[in-house]
């Protein structure tokens, strides 16, 4: 029910009186804050003038100590002001929902109210809000009124759901207040599904479903793999699941402790609001790219795995395609351990060395030391095969050798090793395997793309690495389906800790070289694995059309209904353009805030964004280089906007000449899947046959053939 300034009943007059109540403690907490740093901010600088008025008496110990009162001081003082930050958020929406839970045992429901932080009110001594996140609070998301239980650091606690209620509250005010039977009610997803999308990722605390409960509060998997449909908020959920795990595991993991790989950095920057709207600190986020330039040191120039794609979509050339899935093989990894088992047999030729009046070190020692620490840094291996032999040399002649015996022994030690740089040993993999056209230098002496992580592998088994990535302790791969076995092998053998990868088959980029939930698994044996087959992004009408594309039996469609997508078909592309245009001044004239002109390729995002671009509705191109997400109309390619999503989408150039291949199909998959609430597809010629049941004949399609088409 809507609660505005009609008649309303006493339950309802009830929840209005709780909600004063608890704003006013809240302000009162403010209050109370601002006393509390006021007086910190007094102290410091009281003690900066004692310090100052008398340095010249004080001695060492009380200037250290005078330093570390003031230090604490100020920490204390930060971690009042980030208290209150989350009260002044919790003022404008206390809680989103209520249960009252009778445990076993007791004789009165308890009345649980949860928000997005927890409140706990000092004077009265009891919680007023509980954090989402708290133990108790599963009870919100994974029960129906009736029998419930949670497990609570004192063991299991069960008992009976009374009561379930539900509240949208902005701006401090009470919109909405429900009583509901169901886990979460449908009306209250349904109004959240139908806003209109912002730009940046939203928090789903309201409206977690149980599936989703489940797989945030996973505490245990070492490795988990969230395979999920398009617009199953996958990543959301990922997200919200770092939140989790840094409430419950605050004393032994911070933000700092955690690294996410993502596709490209405008995914990053939309993503970028999660965290901090649930109360955690940003963390640090990388893409593969510059994950592979710190493990190369910087000294290989190669290209991007879009621009691999974007020479895979411009050029059907069969040899790329061959190379590329040639590459990203396991069964690759194990031709390269094997030219690394052959490498290393010829890599040194060991020699005894004399230290003086008959002392001798045989050159048996030094090949076996030598072959124990393969794998390790070259510098980090020889000095390793230096110290064993002054250890040796210590402990069988009770002698210790001179500096210039030691730069001698260096010298010797360099001079049995049988160099070859990382490149040459790389390019001759591919002679001794008899391939020697599976390696082709990209545009402008680059590596091609399928190359750089075989190479990273071969360093690591060579020379190993000097970056160490041990301080992460949890990493978040999104877009999974996007990254090889053999880019997965190499993040194996440097990420120890944790993992959530994430992703969907179905989005793949790239067939010639994508994974499945399955072939991850395969590399990380104790993985978990958990499926997401319900799809909240788009209204019921773009999914089963999206479905025509790409067919997914696992996928389940929500019913939030809305416009049909509309196939529009014109005789030529300025008529096509003119029509884009025009449905560009439609959008500027609606409430949505976003709209997005997903093209094929980079190059025919470009175009497009040049056609459109100095019109009176600015229009921004999102690229390779972009690393902002923002609302209005937006030109994009396909890849780049994997991940993203927006309030109504054009698809142009939706074409038979355009869209042809199963590459193309996937790539149209993720445009189209990307709209919220209205999708558009406009082509001149003849329509894409990846679009089932239409002739193509070029002629602008009625809703119901598009319905029938999907």
């Amino acid at each position: 029910m809507q609660l505005n300034n009609e008649m309303i009943n006493p339950t309802e007059a009830e929840e209005h009186h709780r909600l004063e109540a608890v704003q006013a403690s809240l302000r009162d907490a403010l209050d109370e804050i601002d006393a509390r740093v006021s007086r910190y901010a007094n102290d410091v600088q009281e003690q900066k003038n004692y310090s100052w008025e008398h340095r010249a008496e004080m001695d060492h110990v009380e200037k250290i100590a005078t330093r570390q009162s003031i230090a604490q001081a100020v920490f204390t003082a930060e971690a009042a002001l980030e208290k209150k930050k989350r009260i002044h958020k919790l003022l404008a929406s206390p809680y989103f929902g209520r249960f009252d839970f009778l445990e076993q045992g007791q004789l009165q429901p308890l009345p649980v109210y949860v928000g997005i932080h927890a409140f706990y009110d000092e004077k009265l001594r009891t919680h007023l809000v509980y954090d989402w996140r708290a133990p108790i609070a599963t009870l919100f998301y994974d029960f129906e009124i009736g029998p419930g239980r949670y497990e609570s650091p004192n063991g299991e606690v069960t008992g009976e759901i009374t009561l379930k209620r539900q509240y949208r509250i902005r701006h401090g005010r009470m919109e909405l207040m429900l009583d509901t039977t169901l886990n979460i009610m449908d009306e209250v997803l349904q109004q959240e599904l139908g806003r209109a999308s912002d730009e940046r990722m939203k928090n789903i605390v309201a409206t977690i479903q149980r599936e989703q409960n489940a797989i945030i509060r996973n505490e245990h998997a070492q490795v988990l793999i969230i395979q999920g449909v398009a617009g199953s908020g996958k990543t959301s959920i990922a997200l919200h699941r770092i939140a989790y795990l840094l409430y419950k595991f605050k004393e032994t993991l911070r933000s700092e402790d955690i690294l996410i790989l993502s596709p490209n950095r405008v995914f990053a920057d939309y993503i970028s609001n999660v965290l901090p709207e649930l109360g955690e600190e940003q963390v640090a986020e990388t893409e593969m790219e510059r994950l592979a330039e710190e493990l190369l040191e910087h000294q290989y120039k190669f290209e991007t795995f879009l621009e691999q794609n974007e020479r895979l979509l411009e050029k059907d050339d069969m040899d790329l395609k061959e190379r590329i899935a040639a590459k990203t093989s396991l069964d690759f990894l194990r031709r390269i351990d094997a030219h690394v088992a052959q490498l290393e047999a010829n890599s040194f030729v060991a020699e005894e060395w004399r230290v003086s009046r008959g002392r001798i070190v045989p050159d048996w020692f030094f090949a076996e030391t030598w072959h124990k620490h393969r794998g390790v840094a070259l510098a980090e291996r020889i000095d390793r095969v230096v110290k064993a032999t002054e250890s040796q040399v210590g402990i069988h002649y009770n002698y210790d050798l001179r500096t210039d015996e030691r730069r001698a022994l260096r010298e010797a030690v360099r001079a049995m090793m049988r160099r070859t740089t990382l490149r040459e040993a790389y390019k001759g993999l591919f002679d001794w395997m008899g391939k020697p056209e599976l390696f082709r230098p990209a545009k402008n002496s680059r590596l091609e793309w399928s190359d750089v992580f075989p190479l990273i592998y071969l360093k690591l088994r060579l020379e190993g690495t000097k970056r160490s990535y041990t301080e992460v302790k949890h990493l978040l791969i999104d877009e999974m389906q996007d990254y090889t076995p053999v880019q997965y092998t190499v993040i194996s053998k440097l990420f120890s800790c944790k993992k959530t990868i994430l992703g969907d088959a179905n989005q793949a980029v790239n067939p010639f070289s994508a994974s499945t939930a399955e072939g991850i698994r395969a590399i990380f044996f104790q993985a978990q694995c958990a499926e997401l087959t319900k799809s909240y992004r788009s209204s019921y009408e773009i999914t089963q059309f999206a479905q025509g594309i790409s067919p997914n039996a696992r996928l389940e469609a929500i019913e939030r209904y809305g416009e049909a997508p509309a196939v529009l078909g014109f005789p030529s592309k300025p008529k096509e353009l003119e029509k884009i245009r025009s449905l560009i001044r439609e959008f500027a004239d609606h409430e949505h805030n976003t709209l997005g002109i997903i093209c094929r390729t980079q190059k025919q995002a470009a175009q497009m964004h040049k056609k459109l671009a100095g019109k009176s509705q600015p229009v921004h191109l999102l690229n390779a280089g972009s690393a902002v997400f923002t609302q209005g109309v937006i030109v994009c390619a396909a890849p780049i906007a994997k991940g993203l999503e927006f309030d109504q989408v054009i698809v142009p150039h939706a074409s038979d000449d355009n869209y042809a291949t199963d590459m193309d199909r996937n790539l149209l998959y993720v445009a189209c899947t990307r709209a919220m609430h209205k999708l558009t597809l406009t082509f001149a010629g003849s329509l894409t046959r990846l679009i089932p049941g239409e002739s193509g004949s070029g002629n602008e399609l009625t809703p119901e053939e598009v319905c029938a088409a999907g």
